[in-house]
This record gives C-alpha cells, sequence and structure tokens, in this order.
C-alpha cells in the first residue's frame, strides 16, 4: 500500500443561503451549471452555491405538508436521506444532477433528477422502491439495513456504495447500475425493476478504536480508480446517528485500498466529509471540495477545500 499521502485542508467556510439560513445537513454534493448543488439530507431543498449567491432548490415534494424534518419532533423517519448525488450527461450532452436517497425507507428510496434548462431548473422526482430491493437483495443486505451513502460515474456504469456496518455485520459494498437504464427509470421510461446490474465490491478500509471506517462517499479520477470519503462512526443501524470516531481519505482501485489517509482536523472537530466533488486532478494529486452536516439543524453545514497528493 503507498503510503507517501499528503492531505492538506485550505478552507473551511460555513454554508449559509443567502437569507441567512444555514445549510442544513450537507449530505451530497455535485456541479451544476456554474456552481455545485448540495443536498440537506432533512430537507425537501438542495443550496445552489454560484459565485456570489447560495439559493434554495426544490428536489422533493413536502411530505405530509413539512418541508424540514427531525428527531425531536418525530419527523426524521419521512425525511428524503439524499446521500449521493452525481453530475450525469443526458440525451444530447446536457449535464444535470441526480440526486438519489439512502433507502432503509419508502421515503428514502427515490430519485430527483435536476437539469438545468431555457425556463429554469427541470426536476423529476421517482419512486424506486423496486431498483433498492434488487440492489439490496444483491448485496445480501436486508432492506431495513440498506444504507446508500455515495456514488461516482464510471464510464457508462453508476458505482453505489453501501456504507455497511460492522455492529450488524455488514461490510462496506458497491454495485455496478447500468447508467442509462438507470436514468431512464428515473425518468418513467423504464421499469426500475429492470435496470441492470453490474458486479459487486467489497471494501475493508480498516477500523479505528474498534470502530469501522465506511465509505460516504466517491469520486471517479482519469485511471478509473476511486478517490472515497470514509468515517468510522459508532452507530447501530441504518438510521441512527453515532459520535464519529476518525474520518479518511482513501485511494482505491476496484476493491483494492491503494492507501488510506486521516483527514486534517480543526481543533478537536472531526470533519465527517458526507459529500464529495472534484475540483481539479493532476498525476498523483487532486483538489477537492468536501461538505460536512453539524449534526445540528440550527448550526450551518461546513464546506471544505482539500488538496491531496501521493506517490
Amino acid at each position: 500500500m503507498t503510503r507517501d499521502v499528503q492531505v492538506e485542508l485550505l478552507s473551511v467556510d460555513a454554508l449559509r443561503f443567502d437569507d441567512g439560513r444555514p445549510v442544513r445537513a450537507a449530505s451530497a454534493v455535485a456541479p451544476l451549471g456554474d456552481g455545485w448543488l448540495v443536498a440537506q439530507d432533512d430537507a425537501t431543498h438542495a443550496a445552489w452555491l454560484r459565485p456570489g449567491a447560495t439559493t434554495s432548490v426544490r428536489v422533493f415534494p413536502p411530505v405530509d405538508g413539512l418541508e424540514v424534518f427531525a428527531e425531536h419532533d418525530g419527523t426524521k423517519r419521512l425525511k428524503p436521506d439524499v446521500e449521493a448525488a452525481c453530475e450525469v450527461r443526458l440525451d444530447g450532452g446536457a449535464a444535470g444532477v441526480l440526486l438519489l436517497g439512502s433507502g432503509s425507507t419508502a421515503q428514502r428510496m427515490r430519485a430527483s433528477l435536476v437539469v438545468p434548462g431555457q425556463s429554469g431548473l427541470a426536476v423529476t422526482v421517482s419512486p424506486l422502491e423496486a431498483l433498492y430491493g434488487r440492489v439490496a437483495a444483491t448485496l445480501g443486505i436486508d432492506l431495513v439495513h440498506l444504507n446508500l451513502e455515495g456514488a461516482c460515474v464510471l464510464g457508462p456504469s453508476l458505482r453505489w456504495f453501501s456504507r455497511g456496518n460492522r455492529a450488524n455485520g455488514i461490510t462496506c459494498a458497491s454495485v455496478d447500475l447500468d447508467l442509462s437504464d438507470l436514468l431512464s427509470a428515473v425518468r418513467g421510461e423504464l421499469d426500475p425493476a429492470s435496470v441492470r446490474l453490474g458486479h459487486v465490491l467489497r471494501y475493508d478500509l480498516g477500523h479505528v478504536g474498534g470502530v469501522g471506517l465506511a465509505i460516504t462517499d466517491a469520486v471517479a479520477l482519469p485511471d478509473a480508480s476511486v478517490l472515497v470519503s470514509a468515517a468510522a462512526e459508532d452507530t447501530p443501524d441504518a438510521v441512527a446517528d453515532g459520535p464519529v470516531v476518525a474520518s479518511v481519505l482513501a485511494l482505491v482501485r476496484e476493491d483494492a485500498p491503494v492507501w488510506v489517509a486521516p483527514l486534517p482536523t480543526t481543533g478537536e472537530a472531526v470533519h465527517k466529509v458526507e459529500g464529495l466533488g472534484l475540483l481539479d486532478v493532476g498525476s498523483h494529486r487532486a483538489r477537492l471540495l468536501g461538505v460536512v452536516d453539524a449534526d445540528d439543524p440550527a448550526l450551518p453545514s461546513s464546506r471544505l477545500v482539500l488538496a491531496v497528493a501521493w506517490t
């Protein structure tokens, strides 16, 4: 395993909408137009970060009349829990963002496709329970334990990562989906149960303090290797939050880790990166955008810029 890895935290800033409201529970990020779309896992709106502006974009309809969800008022079970976002190319070459829920409940087994157009953003929301059920079965996971936390596009496929949970004996894994099929299913042109699934990979990134490192997001590099963020979070299941012991970046080729490196901390704070975006990349180096959930709806999520170099 390569050991000479340098990870530098270039900047940290708080994410707020233009009206001062905090960007809540940032959980995924992908390029959109001239900016970045940041998912809020406990809200029906995402944040569109553009030069000089951060605006709200509806990506899901209200649930029981609610737009935001929280554990303290008993509505957490209703949240969309978007944990994966990818830039996707549509017919004609137009670029959009595909947002995917994590699974385990009906509200979390939906996709939202956001596409810029002449008259603004077009948003398509689709239930995909049949597809999630097949993914869970392919990975050998009971549907109630399914926790799909990241995704990246690799050529004609979308690689979807299951975070896993050692407390339940679930290993960190991924499954490849035919991207064209998936987009057709989201647009209502194909039965979600017919989306073609490819090979499964299983990952062992090690553990910290007895807590296993599990993948939270991923970006593909030009050589088909994948940079992933991973966290050691002590949680009993796919729904409950727990203390984060450590957070890392790792480079994987297929299922083999090339290196695993700790993320820099700010004071005593461990930055659990939940969304990862690629700003630029070169030979053995990359600059990354990361978003971090503050785990408090009153506090803004953080945006990190990271530089990583390896030999």
